[in-house]
């Protein structure tokens, strides 16, 4: 009888670092699970970082039926369900569709965050309630979901958590919001968050389970050219230096498929130091001009 295909739920997978994730699962054989706020194109949400001119929401390009059929495309199995960390209800709903219909989780991976008010706040204008919001986005959310996903975990002796974390929760910013920095609930949420996987794997390593942070550098996406935007001369000198999404999409699937990375439970992965230094992505980072 054949073995199935191992499972990987992936949050956030709707455009972005996400979205990579999912395609890099699939040409990994992994059956995944699609999982975001927008599940069909042309959607927009009460909280968001995109808007027009008038102040309206729009649409980000990208969805989760997008990415499921992308996933499809490559012969694996996709199960695009929607899935919002501010609903804690939609958090237990996803688990409880996969698990009804796969019967596993052998990979959550947690890369959905957070992208309303209060993120770019300054400490000392941040209201309490846009703080909350951030926290419930970025820390207790993936809190909730990662606890019901370990328990199926722990109860069949194995699976792996990868939370994607964040520069902003392990240093200062170089400057002020608005000036290339960010804001202080961003980083302190991200901050608590980070912490997270260093936890399950000391607590949690002996009963089969492993668990890592992938740092993903700076990766330019849809959400951030929504709220900078593209003639902006902070994100014209970031995008210079970024990382395409499938540089973090590619330590992902290394950590998960070597056996090096297998025996690396607990680390912190800085993507685009680790993919440069292994060759994950060819042809990236592109020669420096004057440089064969």
């Amino acid at each position: 009888m054949t073995e199935p295909a191992p499972v990987a739920f992936v949050t956030g997978a709707s455009r972005g670092i996400g979205k990579a994730g999912a395609l890099a699962l699939a040409d990994a054989g992994y059956d995944v699970v699609v999982t975001a706020r927008t599940l069909r194109a042309g959607e927009t949400h009460d909280y968001a970082t995109s808007t027009d001119e008038a102040g309206e929401q729009t649409a980000l390009p990208g969805s989760v039926e997008e990415t499921a059929a992308l996933v499809e495309k490559r012969g694996r199995r996709a199960l695009a369900l929607r899935l919002d960390l501010l609903d804690r209800a939609s958090l237990d709903a996803a688990v409880d569709e996969t698990l009804a219909r796969w019967g596993r989780i052998d990979v959550l991976y947690n890369n959905g965050i957070y992208q309303g008010p209060g993120v770019m706040d300054p400490f000392m204008t941040l209201p309490e309630d846009k703080l909350h919001a951030v926290f419930e986005g970025n820390f207790f959310g993936q809190l909730h979901l990662t606890r019901r996903v370990l328990t199926h975990m722990l109860g069949r002796g194995s699976g792996t958590v990868v939370n994607m974390t964040s520069n902003a929760g392990q240093y200062d910013p170089p400057h002020k919001t608005g000036e290339g920095g960010w804001g202080f609930a961003y980083g302190a949420s991200k901050s608590a968050f980070h912490r997270m996987a260093g936890f399950i794997h000391v607590e949690h390593h002996a009963e089969g389970i492993r668990a890592y942070n992938i740092d993903p550098g700076y990766v330019p996406t849809e959400a951030q050219m929504a709220r900078m935007g593209t003639d902006n001369p902070i994100y014209q000198q970031q995008i210079a230096y970024g990382a395409p999404p499938e540089v973090p999409a590619q330590t992902l699937v290394w950590i998960l498929t070597t056996d090096e990375g297998r025996s690396r439970s607990g680390e912190t992965f800085h993507a685009p130091s680790f993919a440069k230094k292994r060759g994950l992505v060819p042809g990236w980072p592109p020669p420096k001009p004057g440089k064969a």
